[in-house]
């Protein structure tokens, strides 16, 4: 059996409804606002990267020998010329020491054939002398003065290998582990690797972009060096600033991604060859430029709009054309008057018209 309600009672009923919803919308939506500012935003690109050494030096014995002597602790930072490592030099001195003598024998017979050759010439004005034993000491000076230029050779190399027994830095940078301990025998045809010397100061990345942002790059480019901000992949944190050096001359055909080498001074050693980065690449700033926050930006089938905060505190929504989005930043392309109050968060509560009470933001001009 089904009661039925009074006509009245329900009447009064509705009408309480009636009150409520009008009350609820007469209550102003709680809402975060800013104004749009003129700002300088900077266009970037980021990508991802990794670093390493800019110059890498693998250290190999040039000669045969004992290896003596290890001077240096790995890990340590050495510098350009820093003797590094000794091979016992006694046989290549020895080569040396050999070599000059045979020049100073050298030398002697040439001067012995010298004085002969000027007797000879001497007594052939004479005719005490044939021309045949003339022409034959002239022959004997000729030969011992190229043979002193062999000598010089055979000197200049003997001091050449004596000088590879002492190894030495080629560039600044940390040594690595080492590979082989002091008493080892190291043979040059073996090409060994006794350390290997990394270049961190200064210090290159290597990062990716898409290929479709080579023509941006360019442009920059042949504006001036372009700066780049290298960044902890997880935490964005700032790592070191630096320059660009180059992009690739070619394009990975199997991602599409154009590869890119920059420069940073790594004066302080927070950047380390292998560590995995993210890399800002800064094209250019645009001064000037009308912008809002981008949490203000909602999108709708007819593009990109905004809800502006009106003098009577009500809300109106109003298209916008954005140029672009970056760091929370919306760049707009004109439509709203400087200092426009627009909404940054709530709005999923408002509909057109609907009155609103600043809770948080910064408040701008009303809309006009």
């Amino acid at each position: 059996m089904k009661l039925a309600l009074p006509s009245h009672l329900f009447a009064i009923l509705v009408l309480a409804m009636t009150t409520l919803v009008q009350v609820a919308m007469a209550q102003p939506v709680p809402v975060e606002v800013a104004p749009l500012r003129m700002a300088d935003v900077p266009l970037t690109l980021d990508g991802l990267g990794s670093m390493q050494a800019l110059n890498t030096v693998t250290l190999r014995a040039q000669v045969d020998g004992i290896l003596q002597q290890i001077r240096f602790r790995e890990g340590q930072e050495v510098h350009a010329g820093d003797v590094l490592a000794q091979i016992d030099p006694r046989p290549y001195q020895a080569a040396l020491d050999q070599a000059l003598a045979r020049k100073a024998q050298d030398e002697a017979l040439l001067h012995n054939a010298q004085l002969n050759l000027q007797r000879y010439a001497d007594l052939a004005r004479d005719d005490f002398a044939s021309r045949q034993q003339l022409t034959n000491q002239q022959a004997l000076v000729a030969q011992l003065q190229a043979q002193l230029q062999g000598d010089d050779a055979t000197i200049a190399s003997a001091r050449i290998q004596l000088g590879y027994t002492t190894l030495t830095a080629p560039i600044s940078g940390l040594t690595g582990i080492l590979q082989v301990d002091a008493g080892n025998l190291l043979r040059a045809a073996e090409a060994t690797t006794i350390v290997v010397i990394a270049q961190v100061r200064p210090i290159a990345t290597i990062f990716t972009l898409p290929a479709e942002t080579l023509p941006d790059i360019r442009r920059a480019m042949a504006a001036g060096p372009l700066r780049v901000t290298v960044m902890e992949r997880q935490s964005s944190r700032r790592l070191g600033e630096g320059t660009l050096l180059l992009v690739n001359n070619q394009i990975d055909p199997a991602s599409g991604q154009l590869q890119l080498k920059a420069e940073l001074p790594n004066a302080d050693g927070a950047l380390w060859p292998g560590q995995f980065v993210t890399v800002r690449l800064l094209l250019r700033v645009d001064h000037a430029v009308p912008t809002v926050p981008s949490t203000a930006i909602q999108r709708g089938p007819d593009g990109y709009w905004v809800y502006v905060v009106r003098p009577d505190q009500t809300v109106a929504p109003q298209p916008v054309q954005v140029a672009r989005i970056a760091d929370g930043i919306a760049v707009l392309d004109g439509g709203l008057p400087v200092g426009t109050t627009v909404v940054t968060n709530g709005q999923f509560r408002l509909q057109p018209g609907s009155r609103v009470t600043v809770t948080g933001g910064t408040q701008g001009g009303p809309a006009r």
